[in-house]
């Protein structure tokens, strides 16, 4: 991200979209309002409020304000919706989109004042070897708007074990750094899930109240 004077300009968007099919909007534990009630936006819209709020330093927004495209099984559970955030002080804008009855989308983009970086597959990566992201920087349109000056650079992380592994293994350290090391639990996860948890009560009252917007 680019900051001036430590005000970010910018647009952030992400998606998390999946069409999983009958089965799973009939009996999958997501759709059924005693067990899941928030549906889409509990499930894959968690995904995309956590990559908003990462990218904005685990802010939170001066408002968030659903919009008027929400899908809903015959039992009431969200299937489809989206919301936009807003930060006053950093004149920034997110908005996301989650849904059980689109097709397959895990993006993150970011617009900031001096570039762009964009994540295809930031939820489940397209393969389990390897990672990767866009990004532009310092972007201009050459004479007579011919072309750019600069193109897009592919940043790829290799990995040697599936996400799910590494989960894992670090969860491991975490509990043998407590156990053995006395170390103290690390703030920053629980804190990550309360905010996150915050921004999604915040969307589903706002599609309760007719999407008006909620003050945070």
């Amino acid at each position: 991200l680019i900051y001036t004077n430590a005000v970010f300009f910018g647009k952030i968007h992400s998606s998390s979209s999946y069409a999983p099919g009958q089965e799973f909007l009939e009996n999958n534990i997501r759709v059924k309002p005693d067990l899941d009630a928030l549906g889409a936006l509990g499930d894959a819209g968690w995904y995309c409020i956590g990559a908003i709020l990462w990218a904005m330093n685990q802010t939170l927004p001066t408002t968030v304000t659903a919009l008027p495209n929400v899908a809903r099984n015959s039992a009431g559970v969200i299937l489809t919706c989206s919301a936009s955030l807003y930060w006053e002080k950093e004149e920034t804008v997110a908005t996301f989109y989650c849904s059980f009855i689109a097709h397959e989308t895990m993006d993150l983009r970011v617009y900031g004042s001096n570039g762009t970086c964009y994540l295809y597959d930031f939820i489940i990566p397209f393969g389990e070897d390897s990672a990767s992201f866009n990004f532009t920087s310092g972007a201009k349109f050459v004479d007579l708007h011919i072309g750019w000056n600069v193109k897009p650079q592919v940043v790829e992380v290799t990995s040697q074990l599936p996400q799910e592994g590494y989960m894992i293994q670090e969860f491991a350290n975490l509990v043998k750094a407590i156990k053995v090391s006395r170390s103290k639990p690390e703030s920053k996860w629980p804190h990550t899930s309360r905010i996150t948890q915050l921004m999604l009560d915040a969307v589903n009252k706002s599609i309760d109240t007719g999407f008006q917007p909620v003050h945070m």
